[in-house]
């Protein structure tokens, strides 16, 4: 009976831990939620999708073109002609040809032989796909790129409320000490009021950090597509504060996801001066039609009897004279692709400006977080020892005072070259264009 008690609170007392860690997300957790569920995830599969009916619809052009039609005319007044003379009589004879109700039932196909526009517009999906399939990248990138500045941003100010909540024990230990001396005639009210000053400070500065937690949490929801009222509890918070190593890398445009589409653009707009050029060549088509016939004078022999019948034929169309139109086209499209190849230069040079300033970055933050972290320790160092100075009577309240302020300062630092360091290996992992395999190695 002992054995399934202490078995029975042992469960009782691990169950809290355990669904807590079941329900902690790390930051690779957070992204792929983002990447399922975030809004702009289903457009860029809209946008897919979108492109490979495009693909179908430019087929189609060049698949057999098949209709049917049926028409029932009453002839309520038949047109009449005039025969020559000597063919019916010696004066020339007026009649009319027709009956009063026609009958046709006809079906007609057309199939494409020969159209350089419609095959150069067939070339052309492929672009599209790879266009589809790069948008859906560049949107993954963004989730990528928000879901972690977001959770950077919640990890960050955790930490300033943990330090926060240290200083705010500290100096309530200090207001204590500071209350009996007052009470007991060995300070003025002034100097524990002027602590008492710190202390409330460093209360507004707690809910301000508390504030910006839940702010900072609410936008990383958003991020991922998760909804408000969900609980979310992060999990890396070990692991973020081992700085990652900073590894050395080569620029290449290529990589980019920016770059591809531009270039993607240019493939598609190549194309398009090609098939408006096309546009000068001769079209050339099959035709087939069949059908069936009914004359009649009676309505109710309107459809009956009736007679077949078919063609076949070709066609060819040979363009000739448009006014120019089809020239001011194409050189429309001549300088719309120019624009872009220099559109693509400059950005291929704004590219680089963002990489080697992300590398400077990058470097500049790790050296801020590294000394801002030794002199979080070497301020806390001071501000122990002036303490205890001070509970010794060797050290007067203004040095404690001036230790305390060195060191909140100092951990106010440091949480800003935190969050600046990771927004600046955030801008590295974007500027080289490496935020997919970034998740992957989470």
């Amino acid at each position: 009976m002992k054995k399934r008690f202490f078995l029975k609170l042992f469960v009782m007392l691990a169950l809290p831990s355990l669904t807590q860690a079941q329900t902690a997300w790390s930051l690779k957790d957070c992204i792929d939620y983002g990447l399922k569920h975030f809004g702009t995830v289903r457009i860029a599969q809209y946008q897919k999708e979108n492109a490979r009916q495009q693909s179908r619809q430019a087929l189609a052009g060049y698949l057999p073109q098949i209709s049917g039609t049926g028409t029932l005319d009453d002839n309520l007044k038949l047109q009449m002609t005039t025969l020559p003379a000597g063919i019916l009589g010696p004066e020339p004879t007026r009649v009319a040809f027709g009956t009063k109700y026609q009958t046709n039932f006809s079906a007609s196909a057309e199939q494409v032989i020969f159209d350089q526009s419609l095959l150069t517009g067939i070339k052309a999906n492929k672009p599209n796909q790879q266009r589809a399939a790069l948008n859906e990248r560049q949107t993954q990138e963004e989730i990528i790129y928000q879901v972690s500045k977001n959770y950077y941003q919640v990890f960050v100010s955790q930490q300033q409320i943990s330090l926060l909540q240290d200083n705010l024990e500290k100096t309530q230990q200090v207001l204590n000490i500071l209350k009996l001396q007052r009470d007991n005639g060995v300070i003025q009210p002034v100097d524990y009021d002027r602590t008492d000053v710190t202390y409330n400070s460093n209360k507004s500065q707690l809910l301000l950090a508390k504030t910006n937690v839940t702010l900072a949490m609410n936008r990383l929801k958003y991020q991922m597509g998760l909804d408000q009222d969900q609980n979310l509890v992060l999990g890396d918070s070990i692991l973020l504060t081992q700085l990652p190593g900073i590894e050395q890398s080569q620029f290449d445009a290529k990589n980019l996801t920016s770059y591809q589409l531009n270039e993607n653009e240019l493939t598609l707009n190549r194309l398009d001066q090609e098939r408006i050029t096309a546009g000068y060549l001769p079209r050339l088509s099959f035709n087939a039609r069949y059908g069936q016939l009914a004359l009649t004078n009676e309505f109710g022999n309107a459809f009956k009897n009736f007679n077949g019948f078919s063609t076949i034929g070709l066609k060819l169309n040979i363009p000739i004279f448009d006014g120019f139109n089809r020239s001011a086209q194409i050189q429309q499209a001549k300088i719309k692709v120019v624009t872009q190849e220099e559109q693509q230069k400059m950005n291929v040079q704004s590219y680089r400006l963002a990489f080697n300033n992300s590398q400077s970055q990058i470097q500049q933050s790790q050296i801020n977080v590294e000394n801002d972290d030794r002199n979080v320790k070497l301020a806390r160092k001071v501000y122990d020892m002036t303490t205890l100075q001070y509970k010794q009577g060797t050290a007067p309240l203004t040095d404690l005072i001036n230790a305390e302020n060195s060191y909140r300062q100092a951990q106010t630092d440091y949480v800003n070259s935190l969050i600046n360091f990771y927004q600046a290996k955030l801008d590295l992992e974007q500027a080289q264009g490496t935020l997919l395999p970034f998740f992957n190695q989470l």
